[in-house]
């Protein structure tokens, strides 16, 4: 899909209006559709490759193109909307309606294809329809995206579930068959496992009704004015209390931090899944350290730990769905593989960033900024 700008997709959103984008060469054409399509937000360019800046920046809900362009075709043009965004709606305009140039624009996929000049009642009933089939397009792509990832999401689960349970089903059924002698040092072991096995499950159920809630709310933002200090410690001492590990540095800024408006779930959650990495992929013996502070109208938390780090050729998927660095390639790494996904999101939602730094052996730091207003 193509990359759109965070305020033409708010605008997007704010408005009932679709977005069409004219092209053609001759800029009284361009006005003239302009002026005739009112109830529509109209962009315009007089070029191919134009159109294609526009295009990438802008969220456009249809392209209205000529096929006869110098510098390149409405054909090319076509090609290339539709490798971008299968679902995205064209249609192309001619000044003679040959049958070979027909063929070629509906054979790249194009909605319609109108002769000039131009009937403004076609090119708007044409326009309608074009939209509708791209609706109806698109509603189909987010049925099938949906079904692909509750089938990924179900797999993951039954896979993440099914270790643990069947390491504790071994252990009872040996225990029923008297294969462990309770005098044996081994079996306080395997009684040792059979709880960390346990308490792994336990957690797992837990992660799952974590996320769940979180999918169901994950396009609500109710801010309120909060100290993030508190919900820094918060999660800390969460994380410190579940890996028993208290050696952790916490640094916070010279001043007190202002009160910041955010909605306090979804930031709790983001600073969860950031400090838990941190933890999880560290150990007892190494060093984690968060940091706070303020700097030009934005407040920032710095976590960085001295753990296994992150190979450079991974870096580009950790906030995939799904997708768990591991370095052992062991399939057993705890979680389902979202928790960075949505933190990211949700620090997008408050108009914040975060990035991630690492090197194998040497460690990882995570910097989340958050605007102060």
């Amino acid at each position: 899909m193509p990359v759109r700008s965070l305020h033409s997709r708010n605008h997007r959103l704010q408005s009932s209006r679709a977005t069409l984008l004219v092209v053609d060469d001759e800029q009284i054409i361009r006005e003239l559709c302009e002026l005739a399509l009112k109830d529509y937000n109209v962009f315009q360019a007089g070029s191919c490759e134009e159109a294609l800046r526009v295009y990438e920046t802008e969220y456009v809900d249809l392209v209205l193109s000529d096929i006869n362009m110098p510098g390149g075709s409405g054909i090319e043009l076509l090609k290339r909307v539709k490798k971008l965004d299968p679902t995205a709606a064209v249609i192309m305009m001619a000044g003679f309606s040959d049958k070979e140039i027909v063929l070629n624009a509906l054979k790249e996929d194009a909605d319609d294809f109108i002769n000039k000049p131009l009937n403004l009642l076609q090119l708007k009933t044409s326009i309608n329809k074009a939209l509708e089939r791209k609706a109806l397009k698109e509603e189909l792509v987010a049925i099938k995206r949906s079904e692909e990832l509750k089938s990924t999401f179900l797999s993951l689960v039954s896979h993440k579930l099914r270790t643990p349970i069947t390491g504790i089903s071994l252990f009872i059924q040996n225990l029923q068959a008297g294969v462990f002698d309770p005098a044996d040092p081994t079996f306080q072991q395997n009684i040792d496992m059979v709880r960390g096995e346990a308490r792994y499950l336990d957690q797992l159920v837990a992660d799952l009704l974590v996320f769940s809630r979180v999918m169901v709310n994950s396009t609500d933002v109710n801010k309120l004015a909060c100290d993030l200090n508190e919900i820094v410690a918060e999660v800390l001492i969460k994380c410190r209390e579940e890996y028993c590990n208290f050696d952790v540095f916490l640094e916070t800024a010279s001043d007190p931090l202002p009160n910041v408006l955010l909605d306090v779930p979804k930031i709790r959650f983001a600073l969860h899944q950031v400090i838990d990495n941190a933890f999880k992929f560290s150990g007892k013996q190494v060093d984690i350290s968060i940091k706070m502070g303020s700097h030009r109208e934005k407040v920032y938390i710095i976590v960085s730990d001295s753990g296994i780090g992150i190979p450079e050729s991974e870096m580009p998927k950790v906030f995939e769905k799904f997708y768990q660095i591991d370095n052992d390639h062991t399939g057993q790494i705890r979680g389902f593989g979202l928790g960075l996904f949505y933190a990211q999101d949700f620090i997008k939602q408050h108009g914040g960033s975060i990035k991630i730094a690492s090197e194998p052996g040497l460690g990882t730091t995570v910097t989340i900024s958050l605007p102060l207003q």
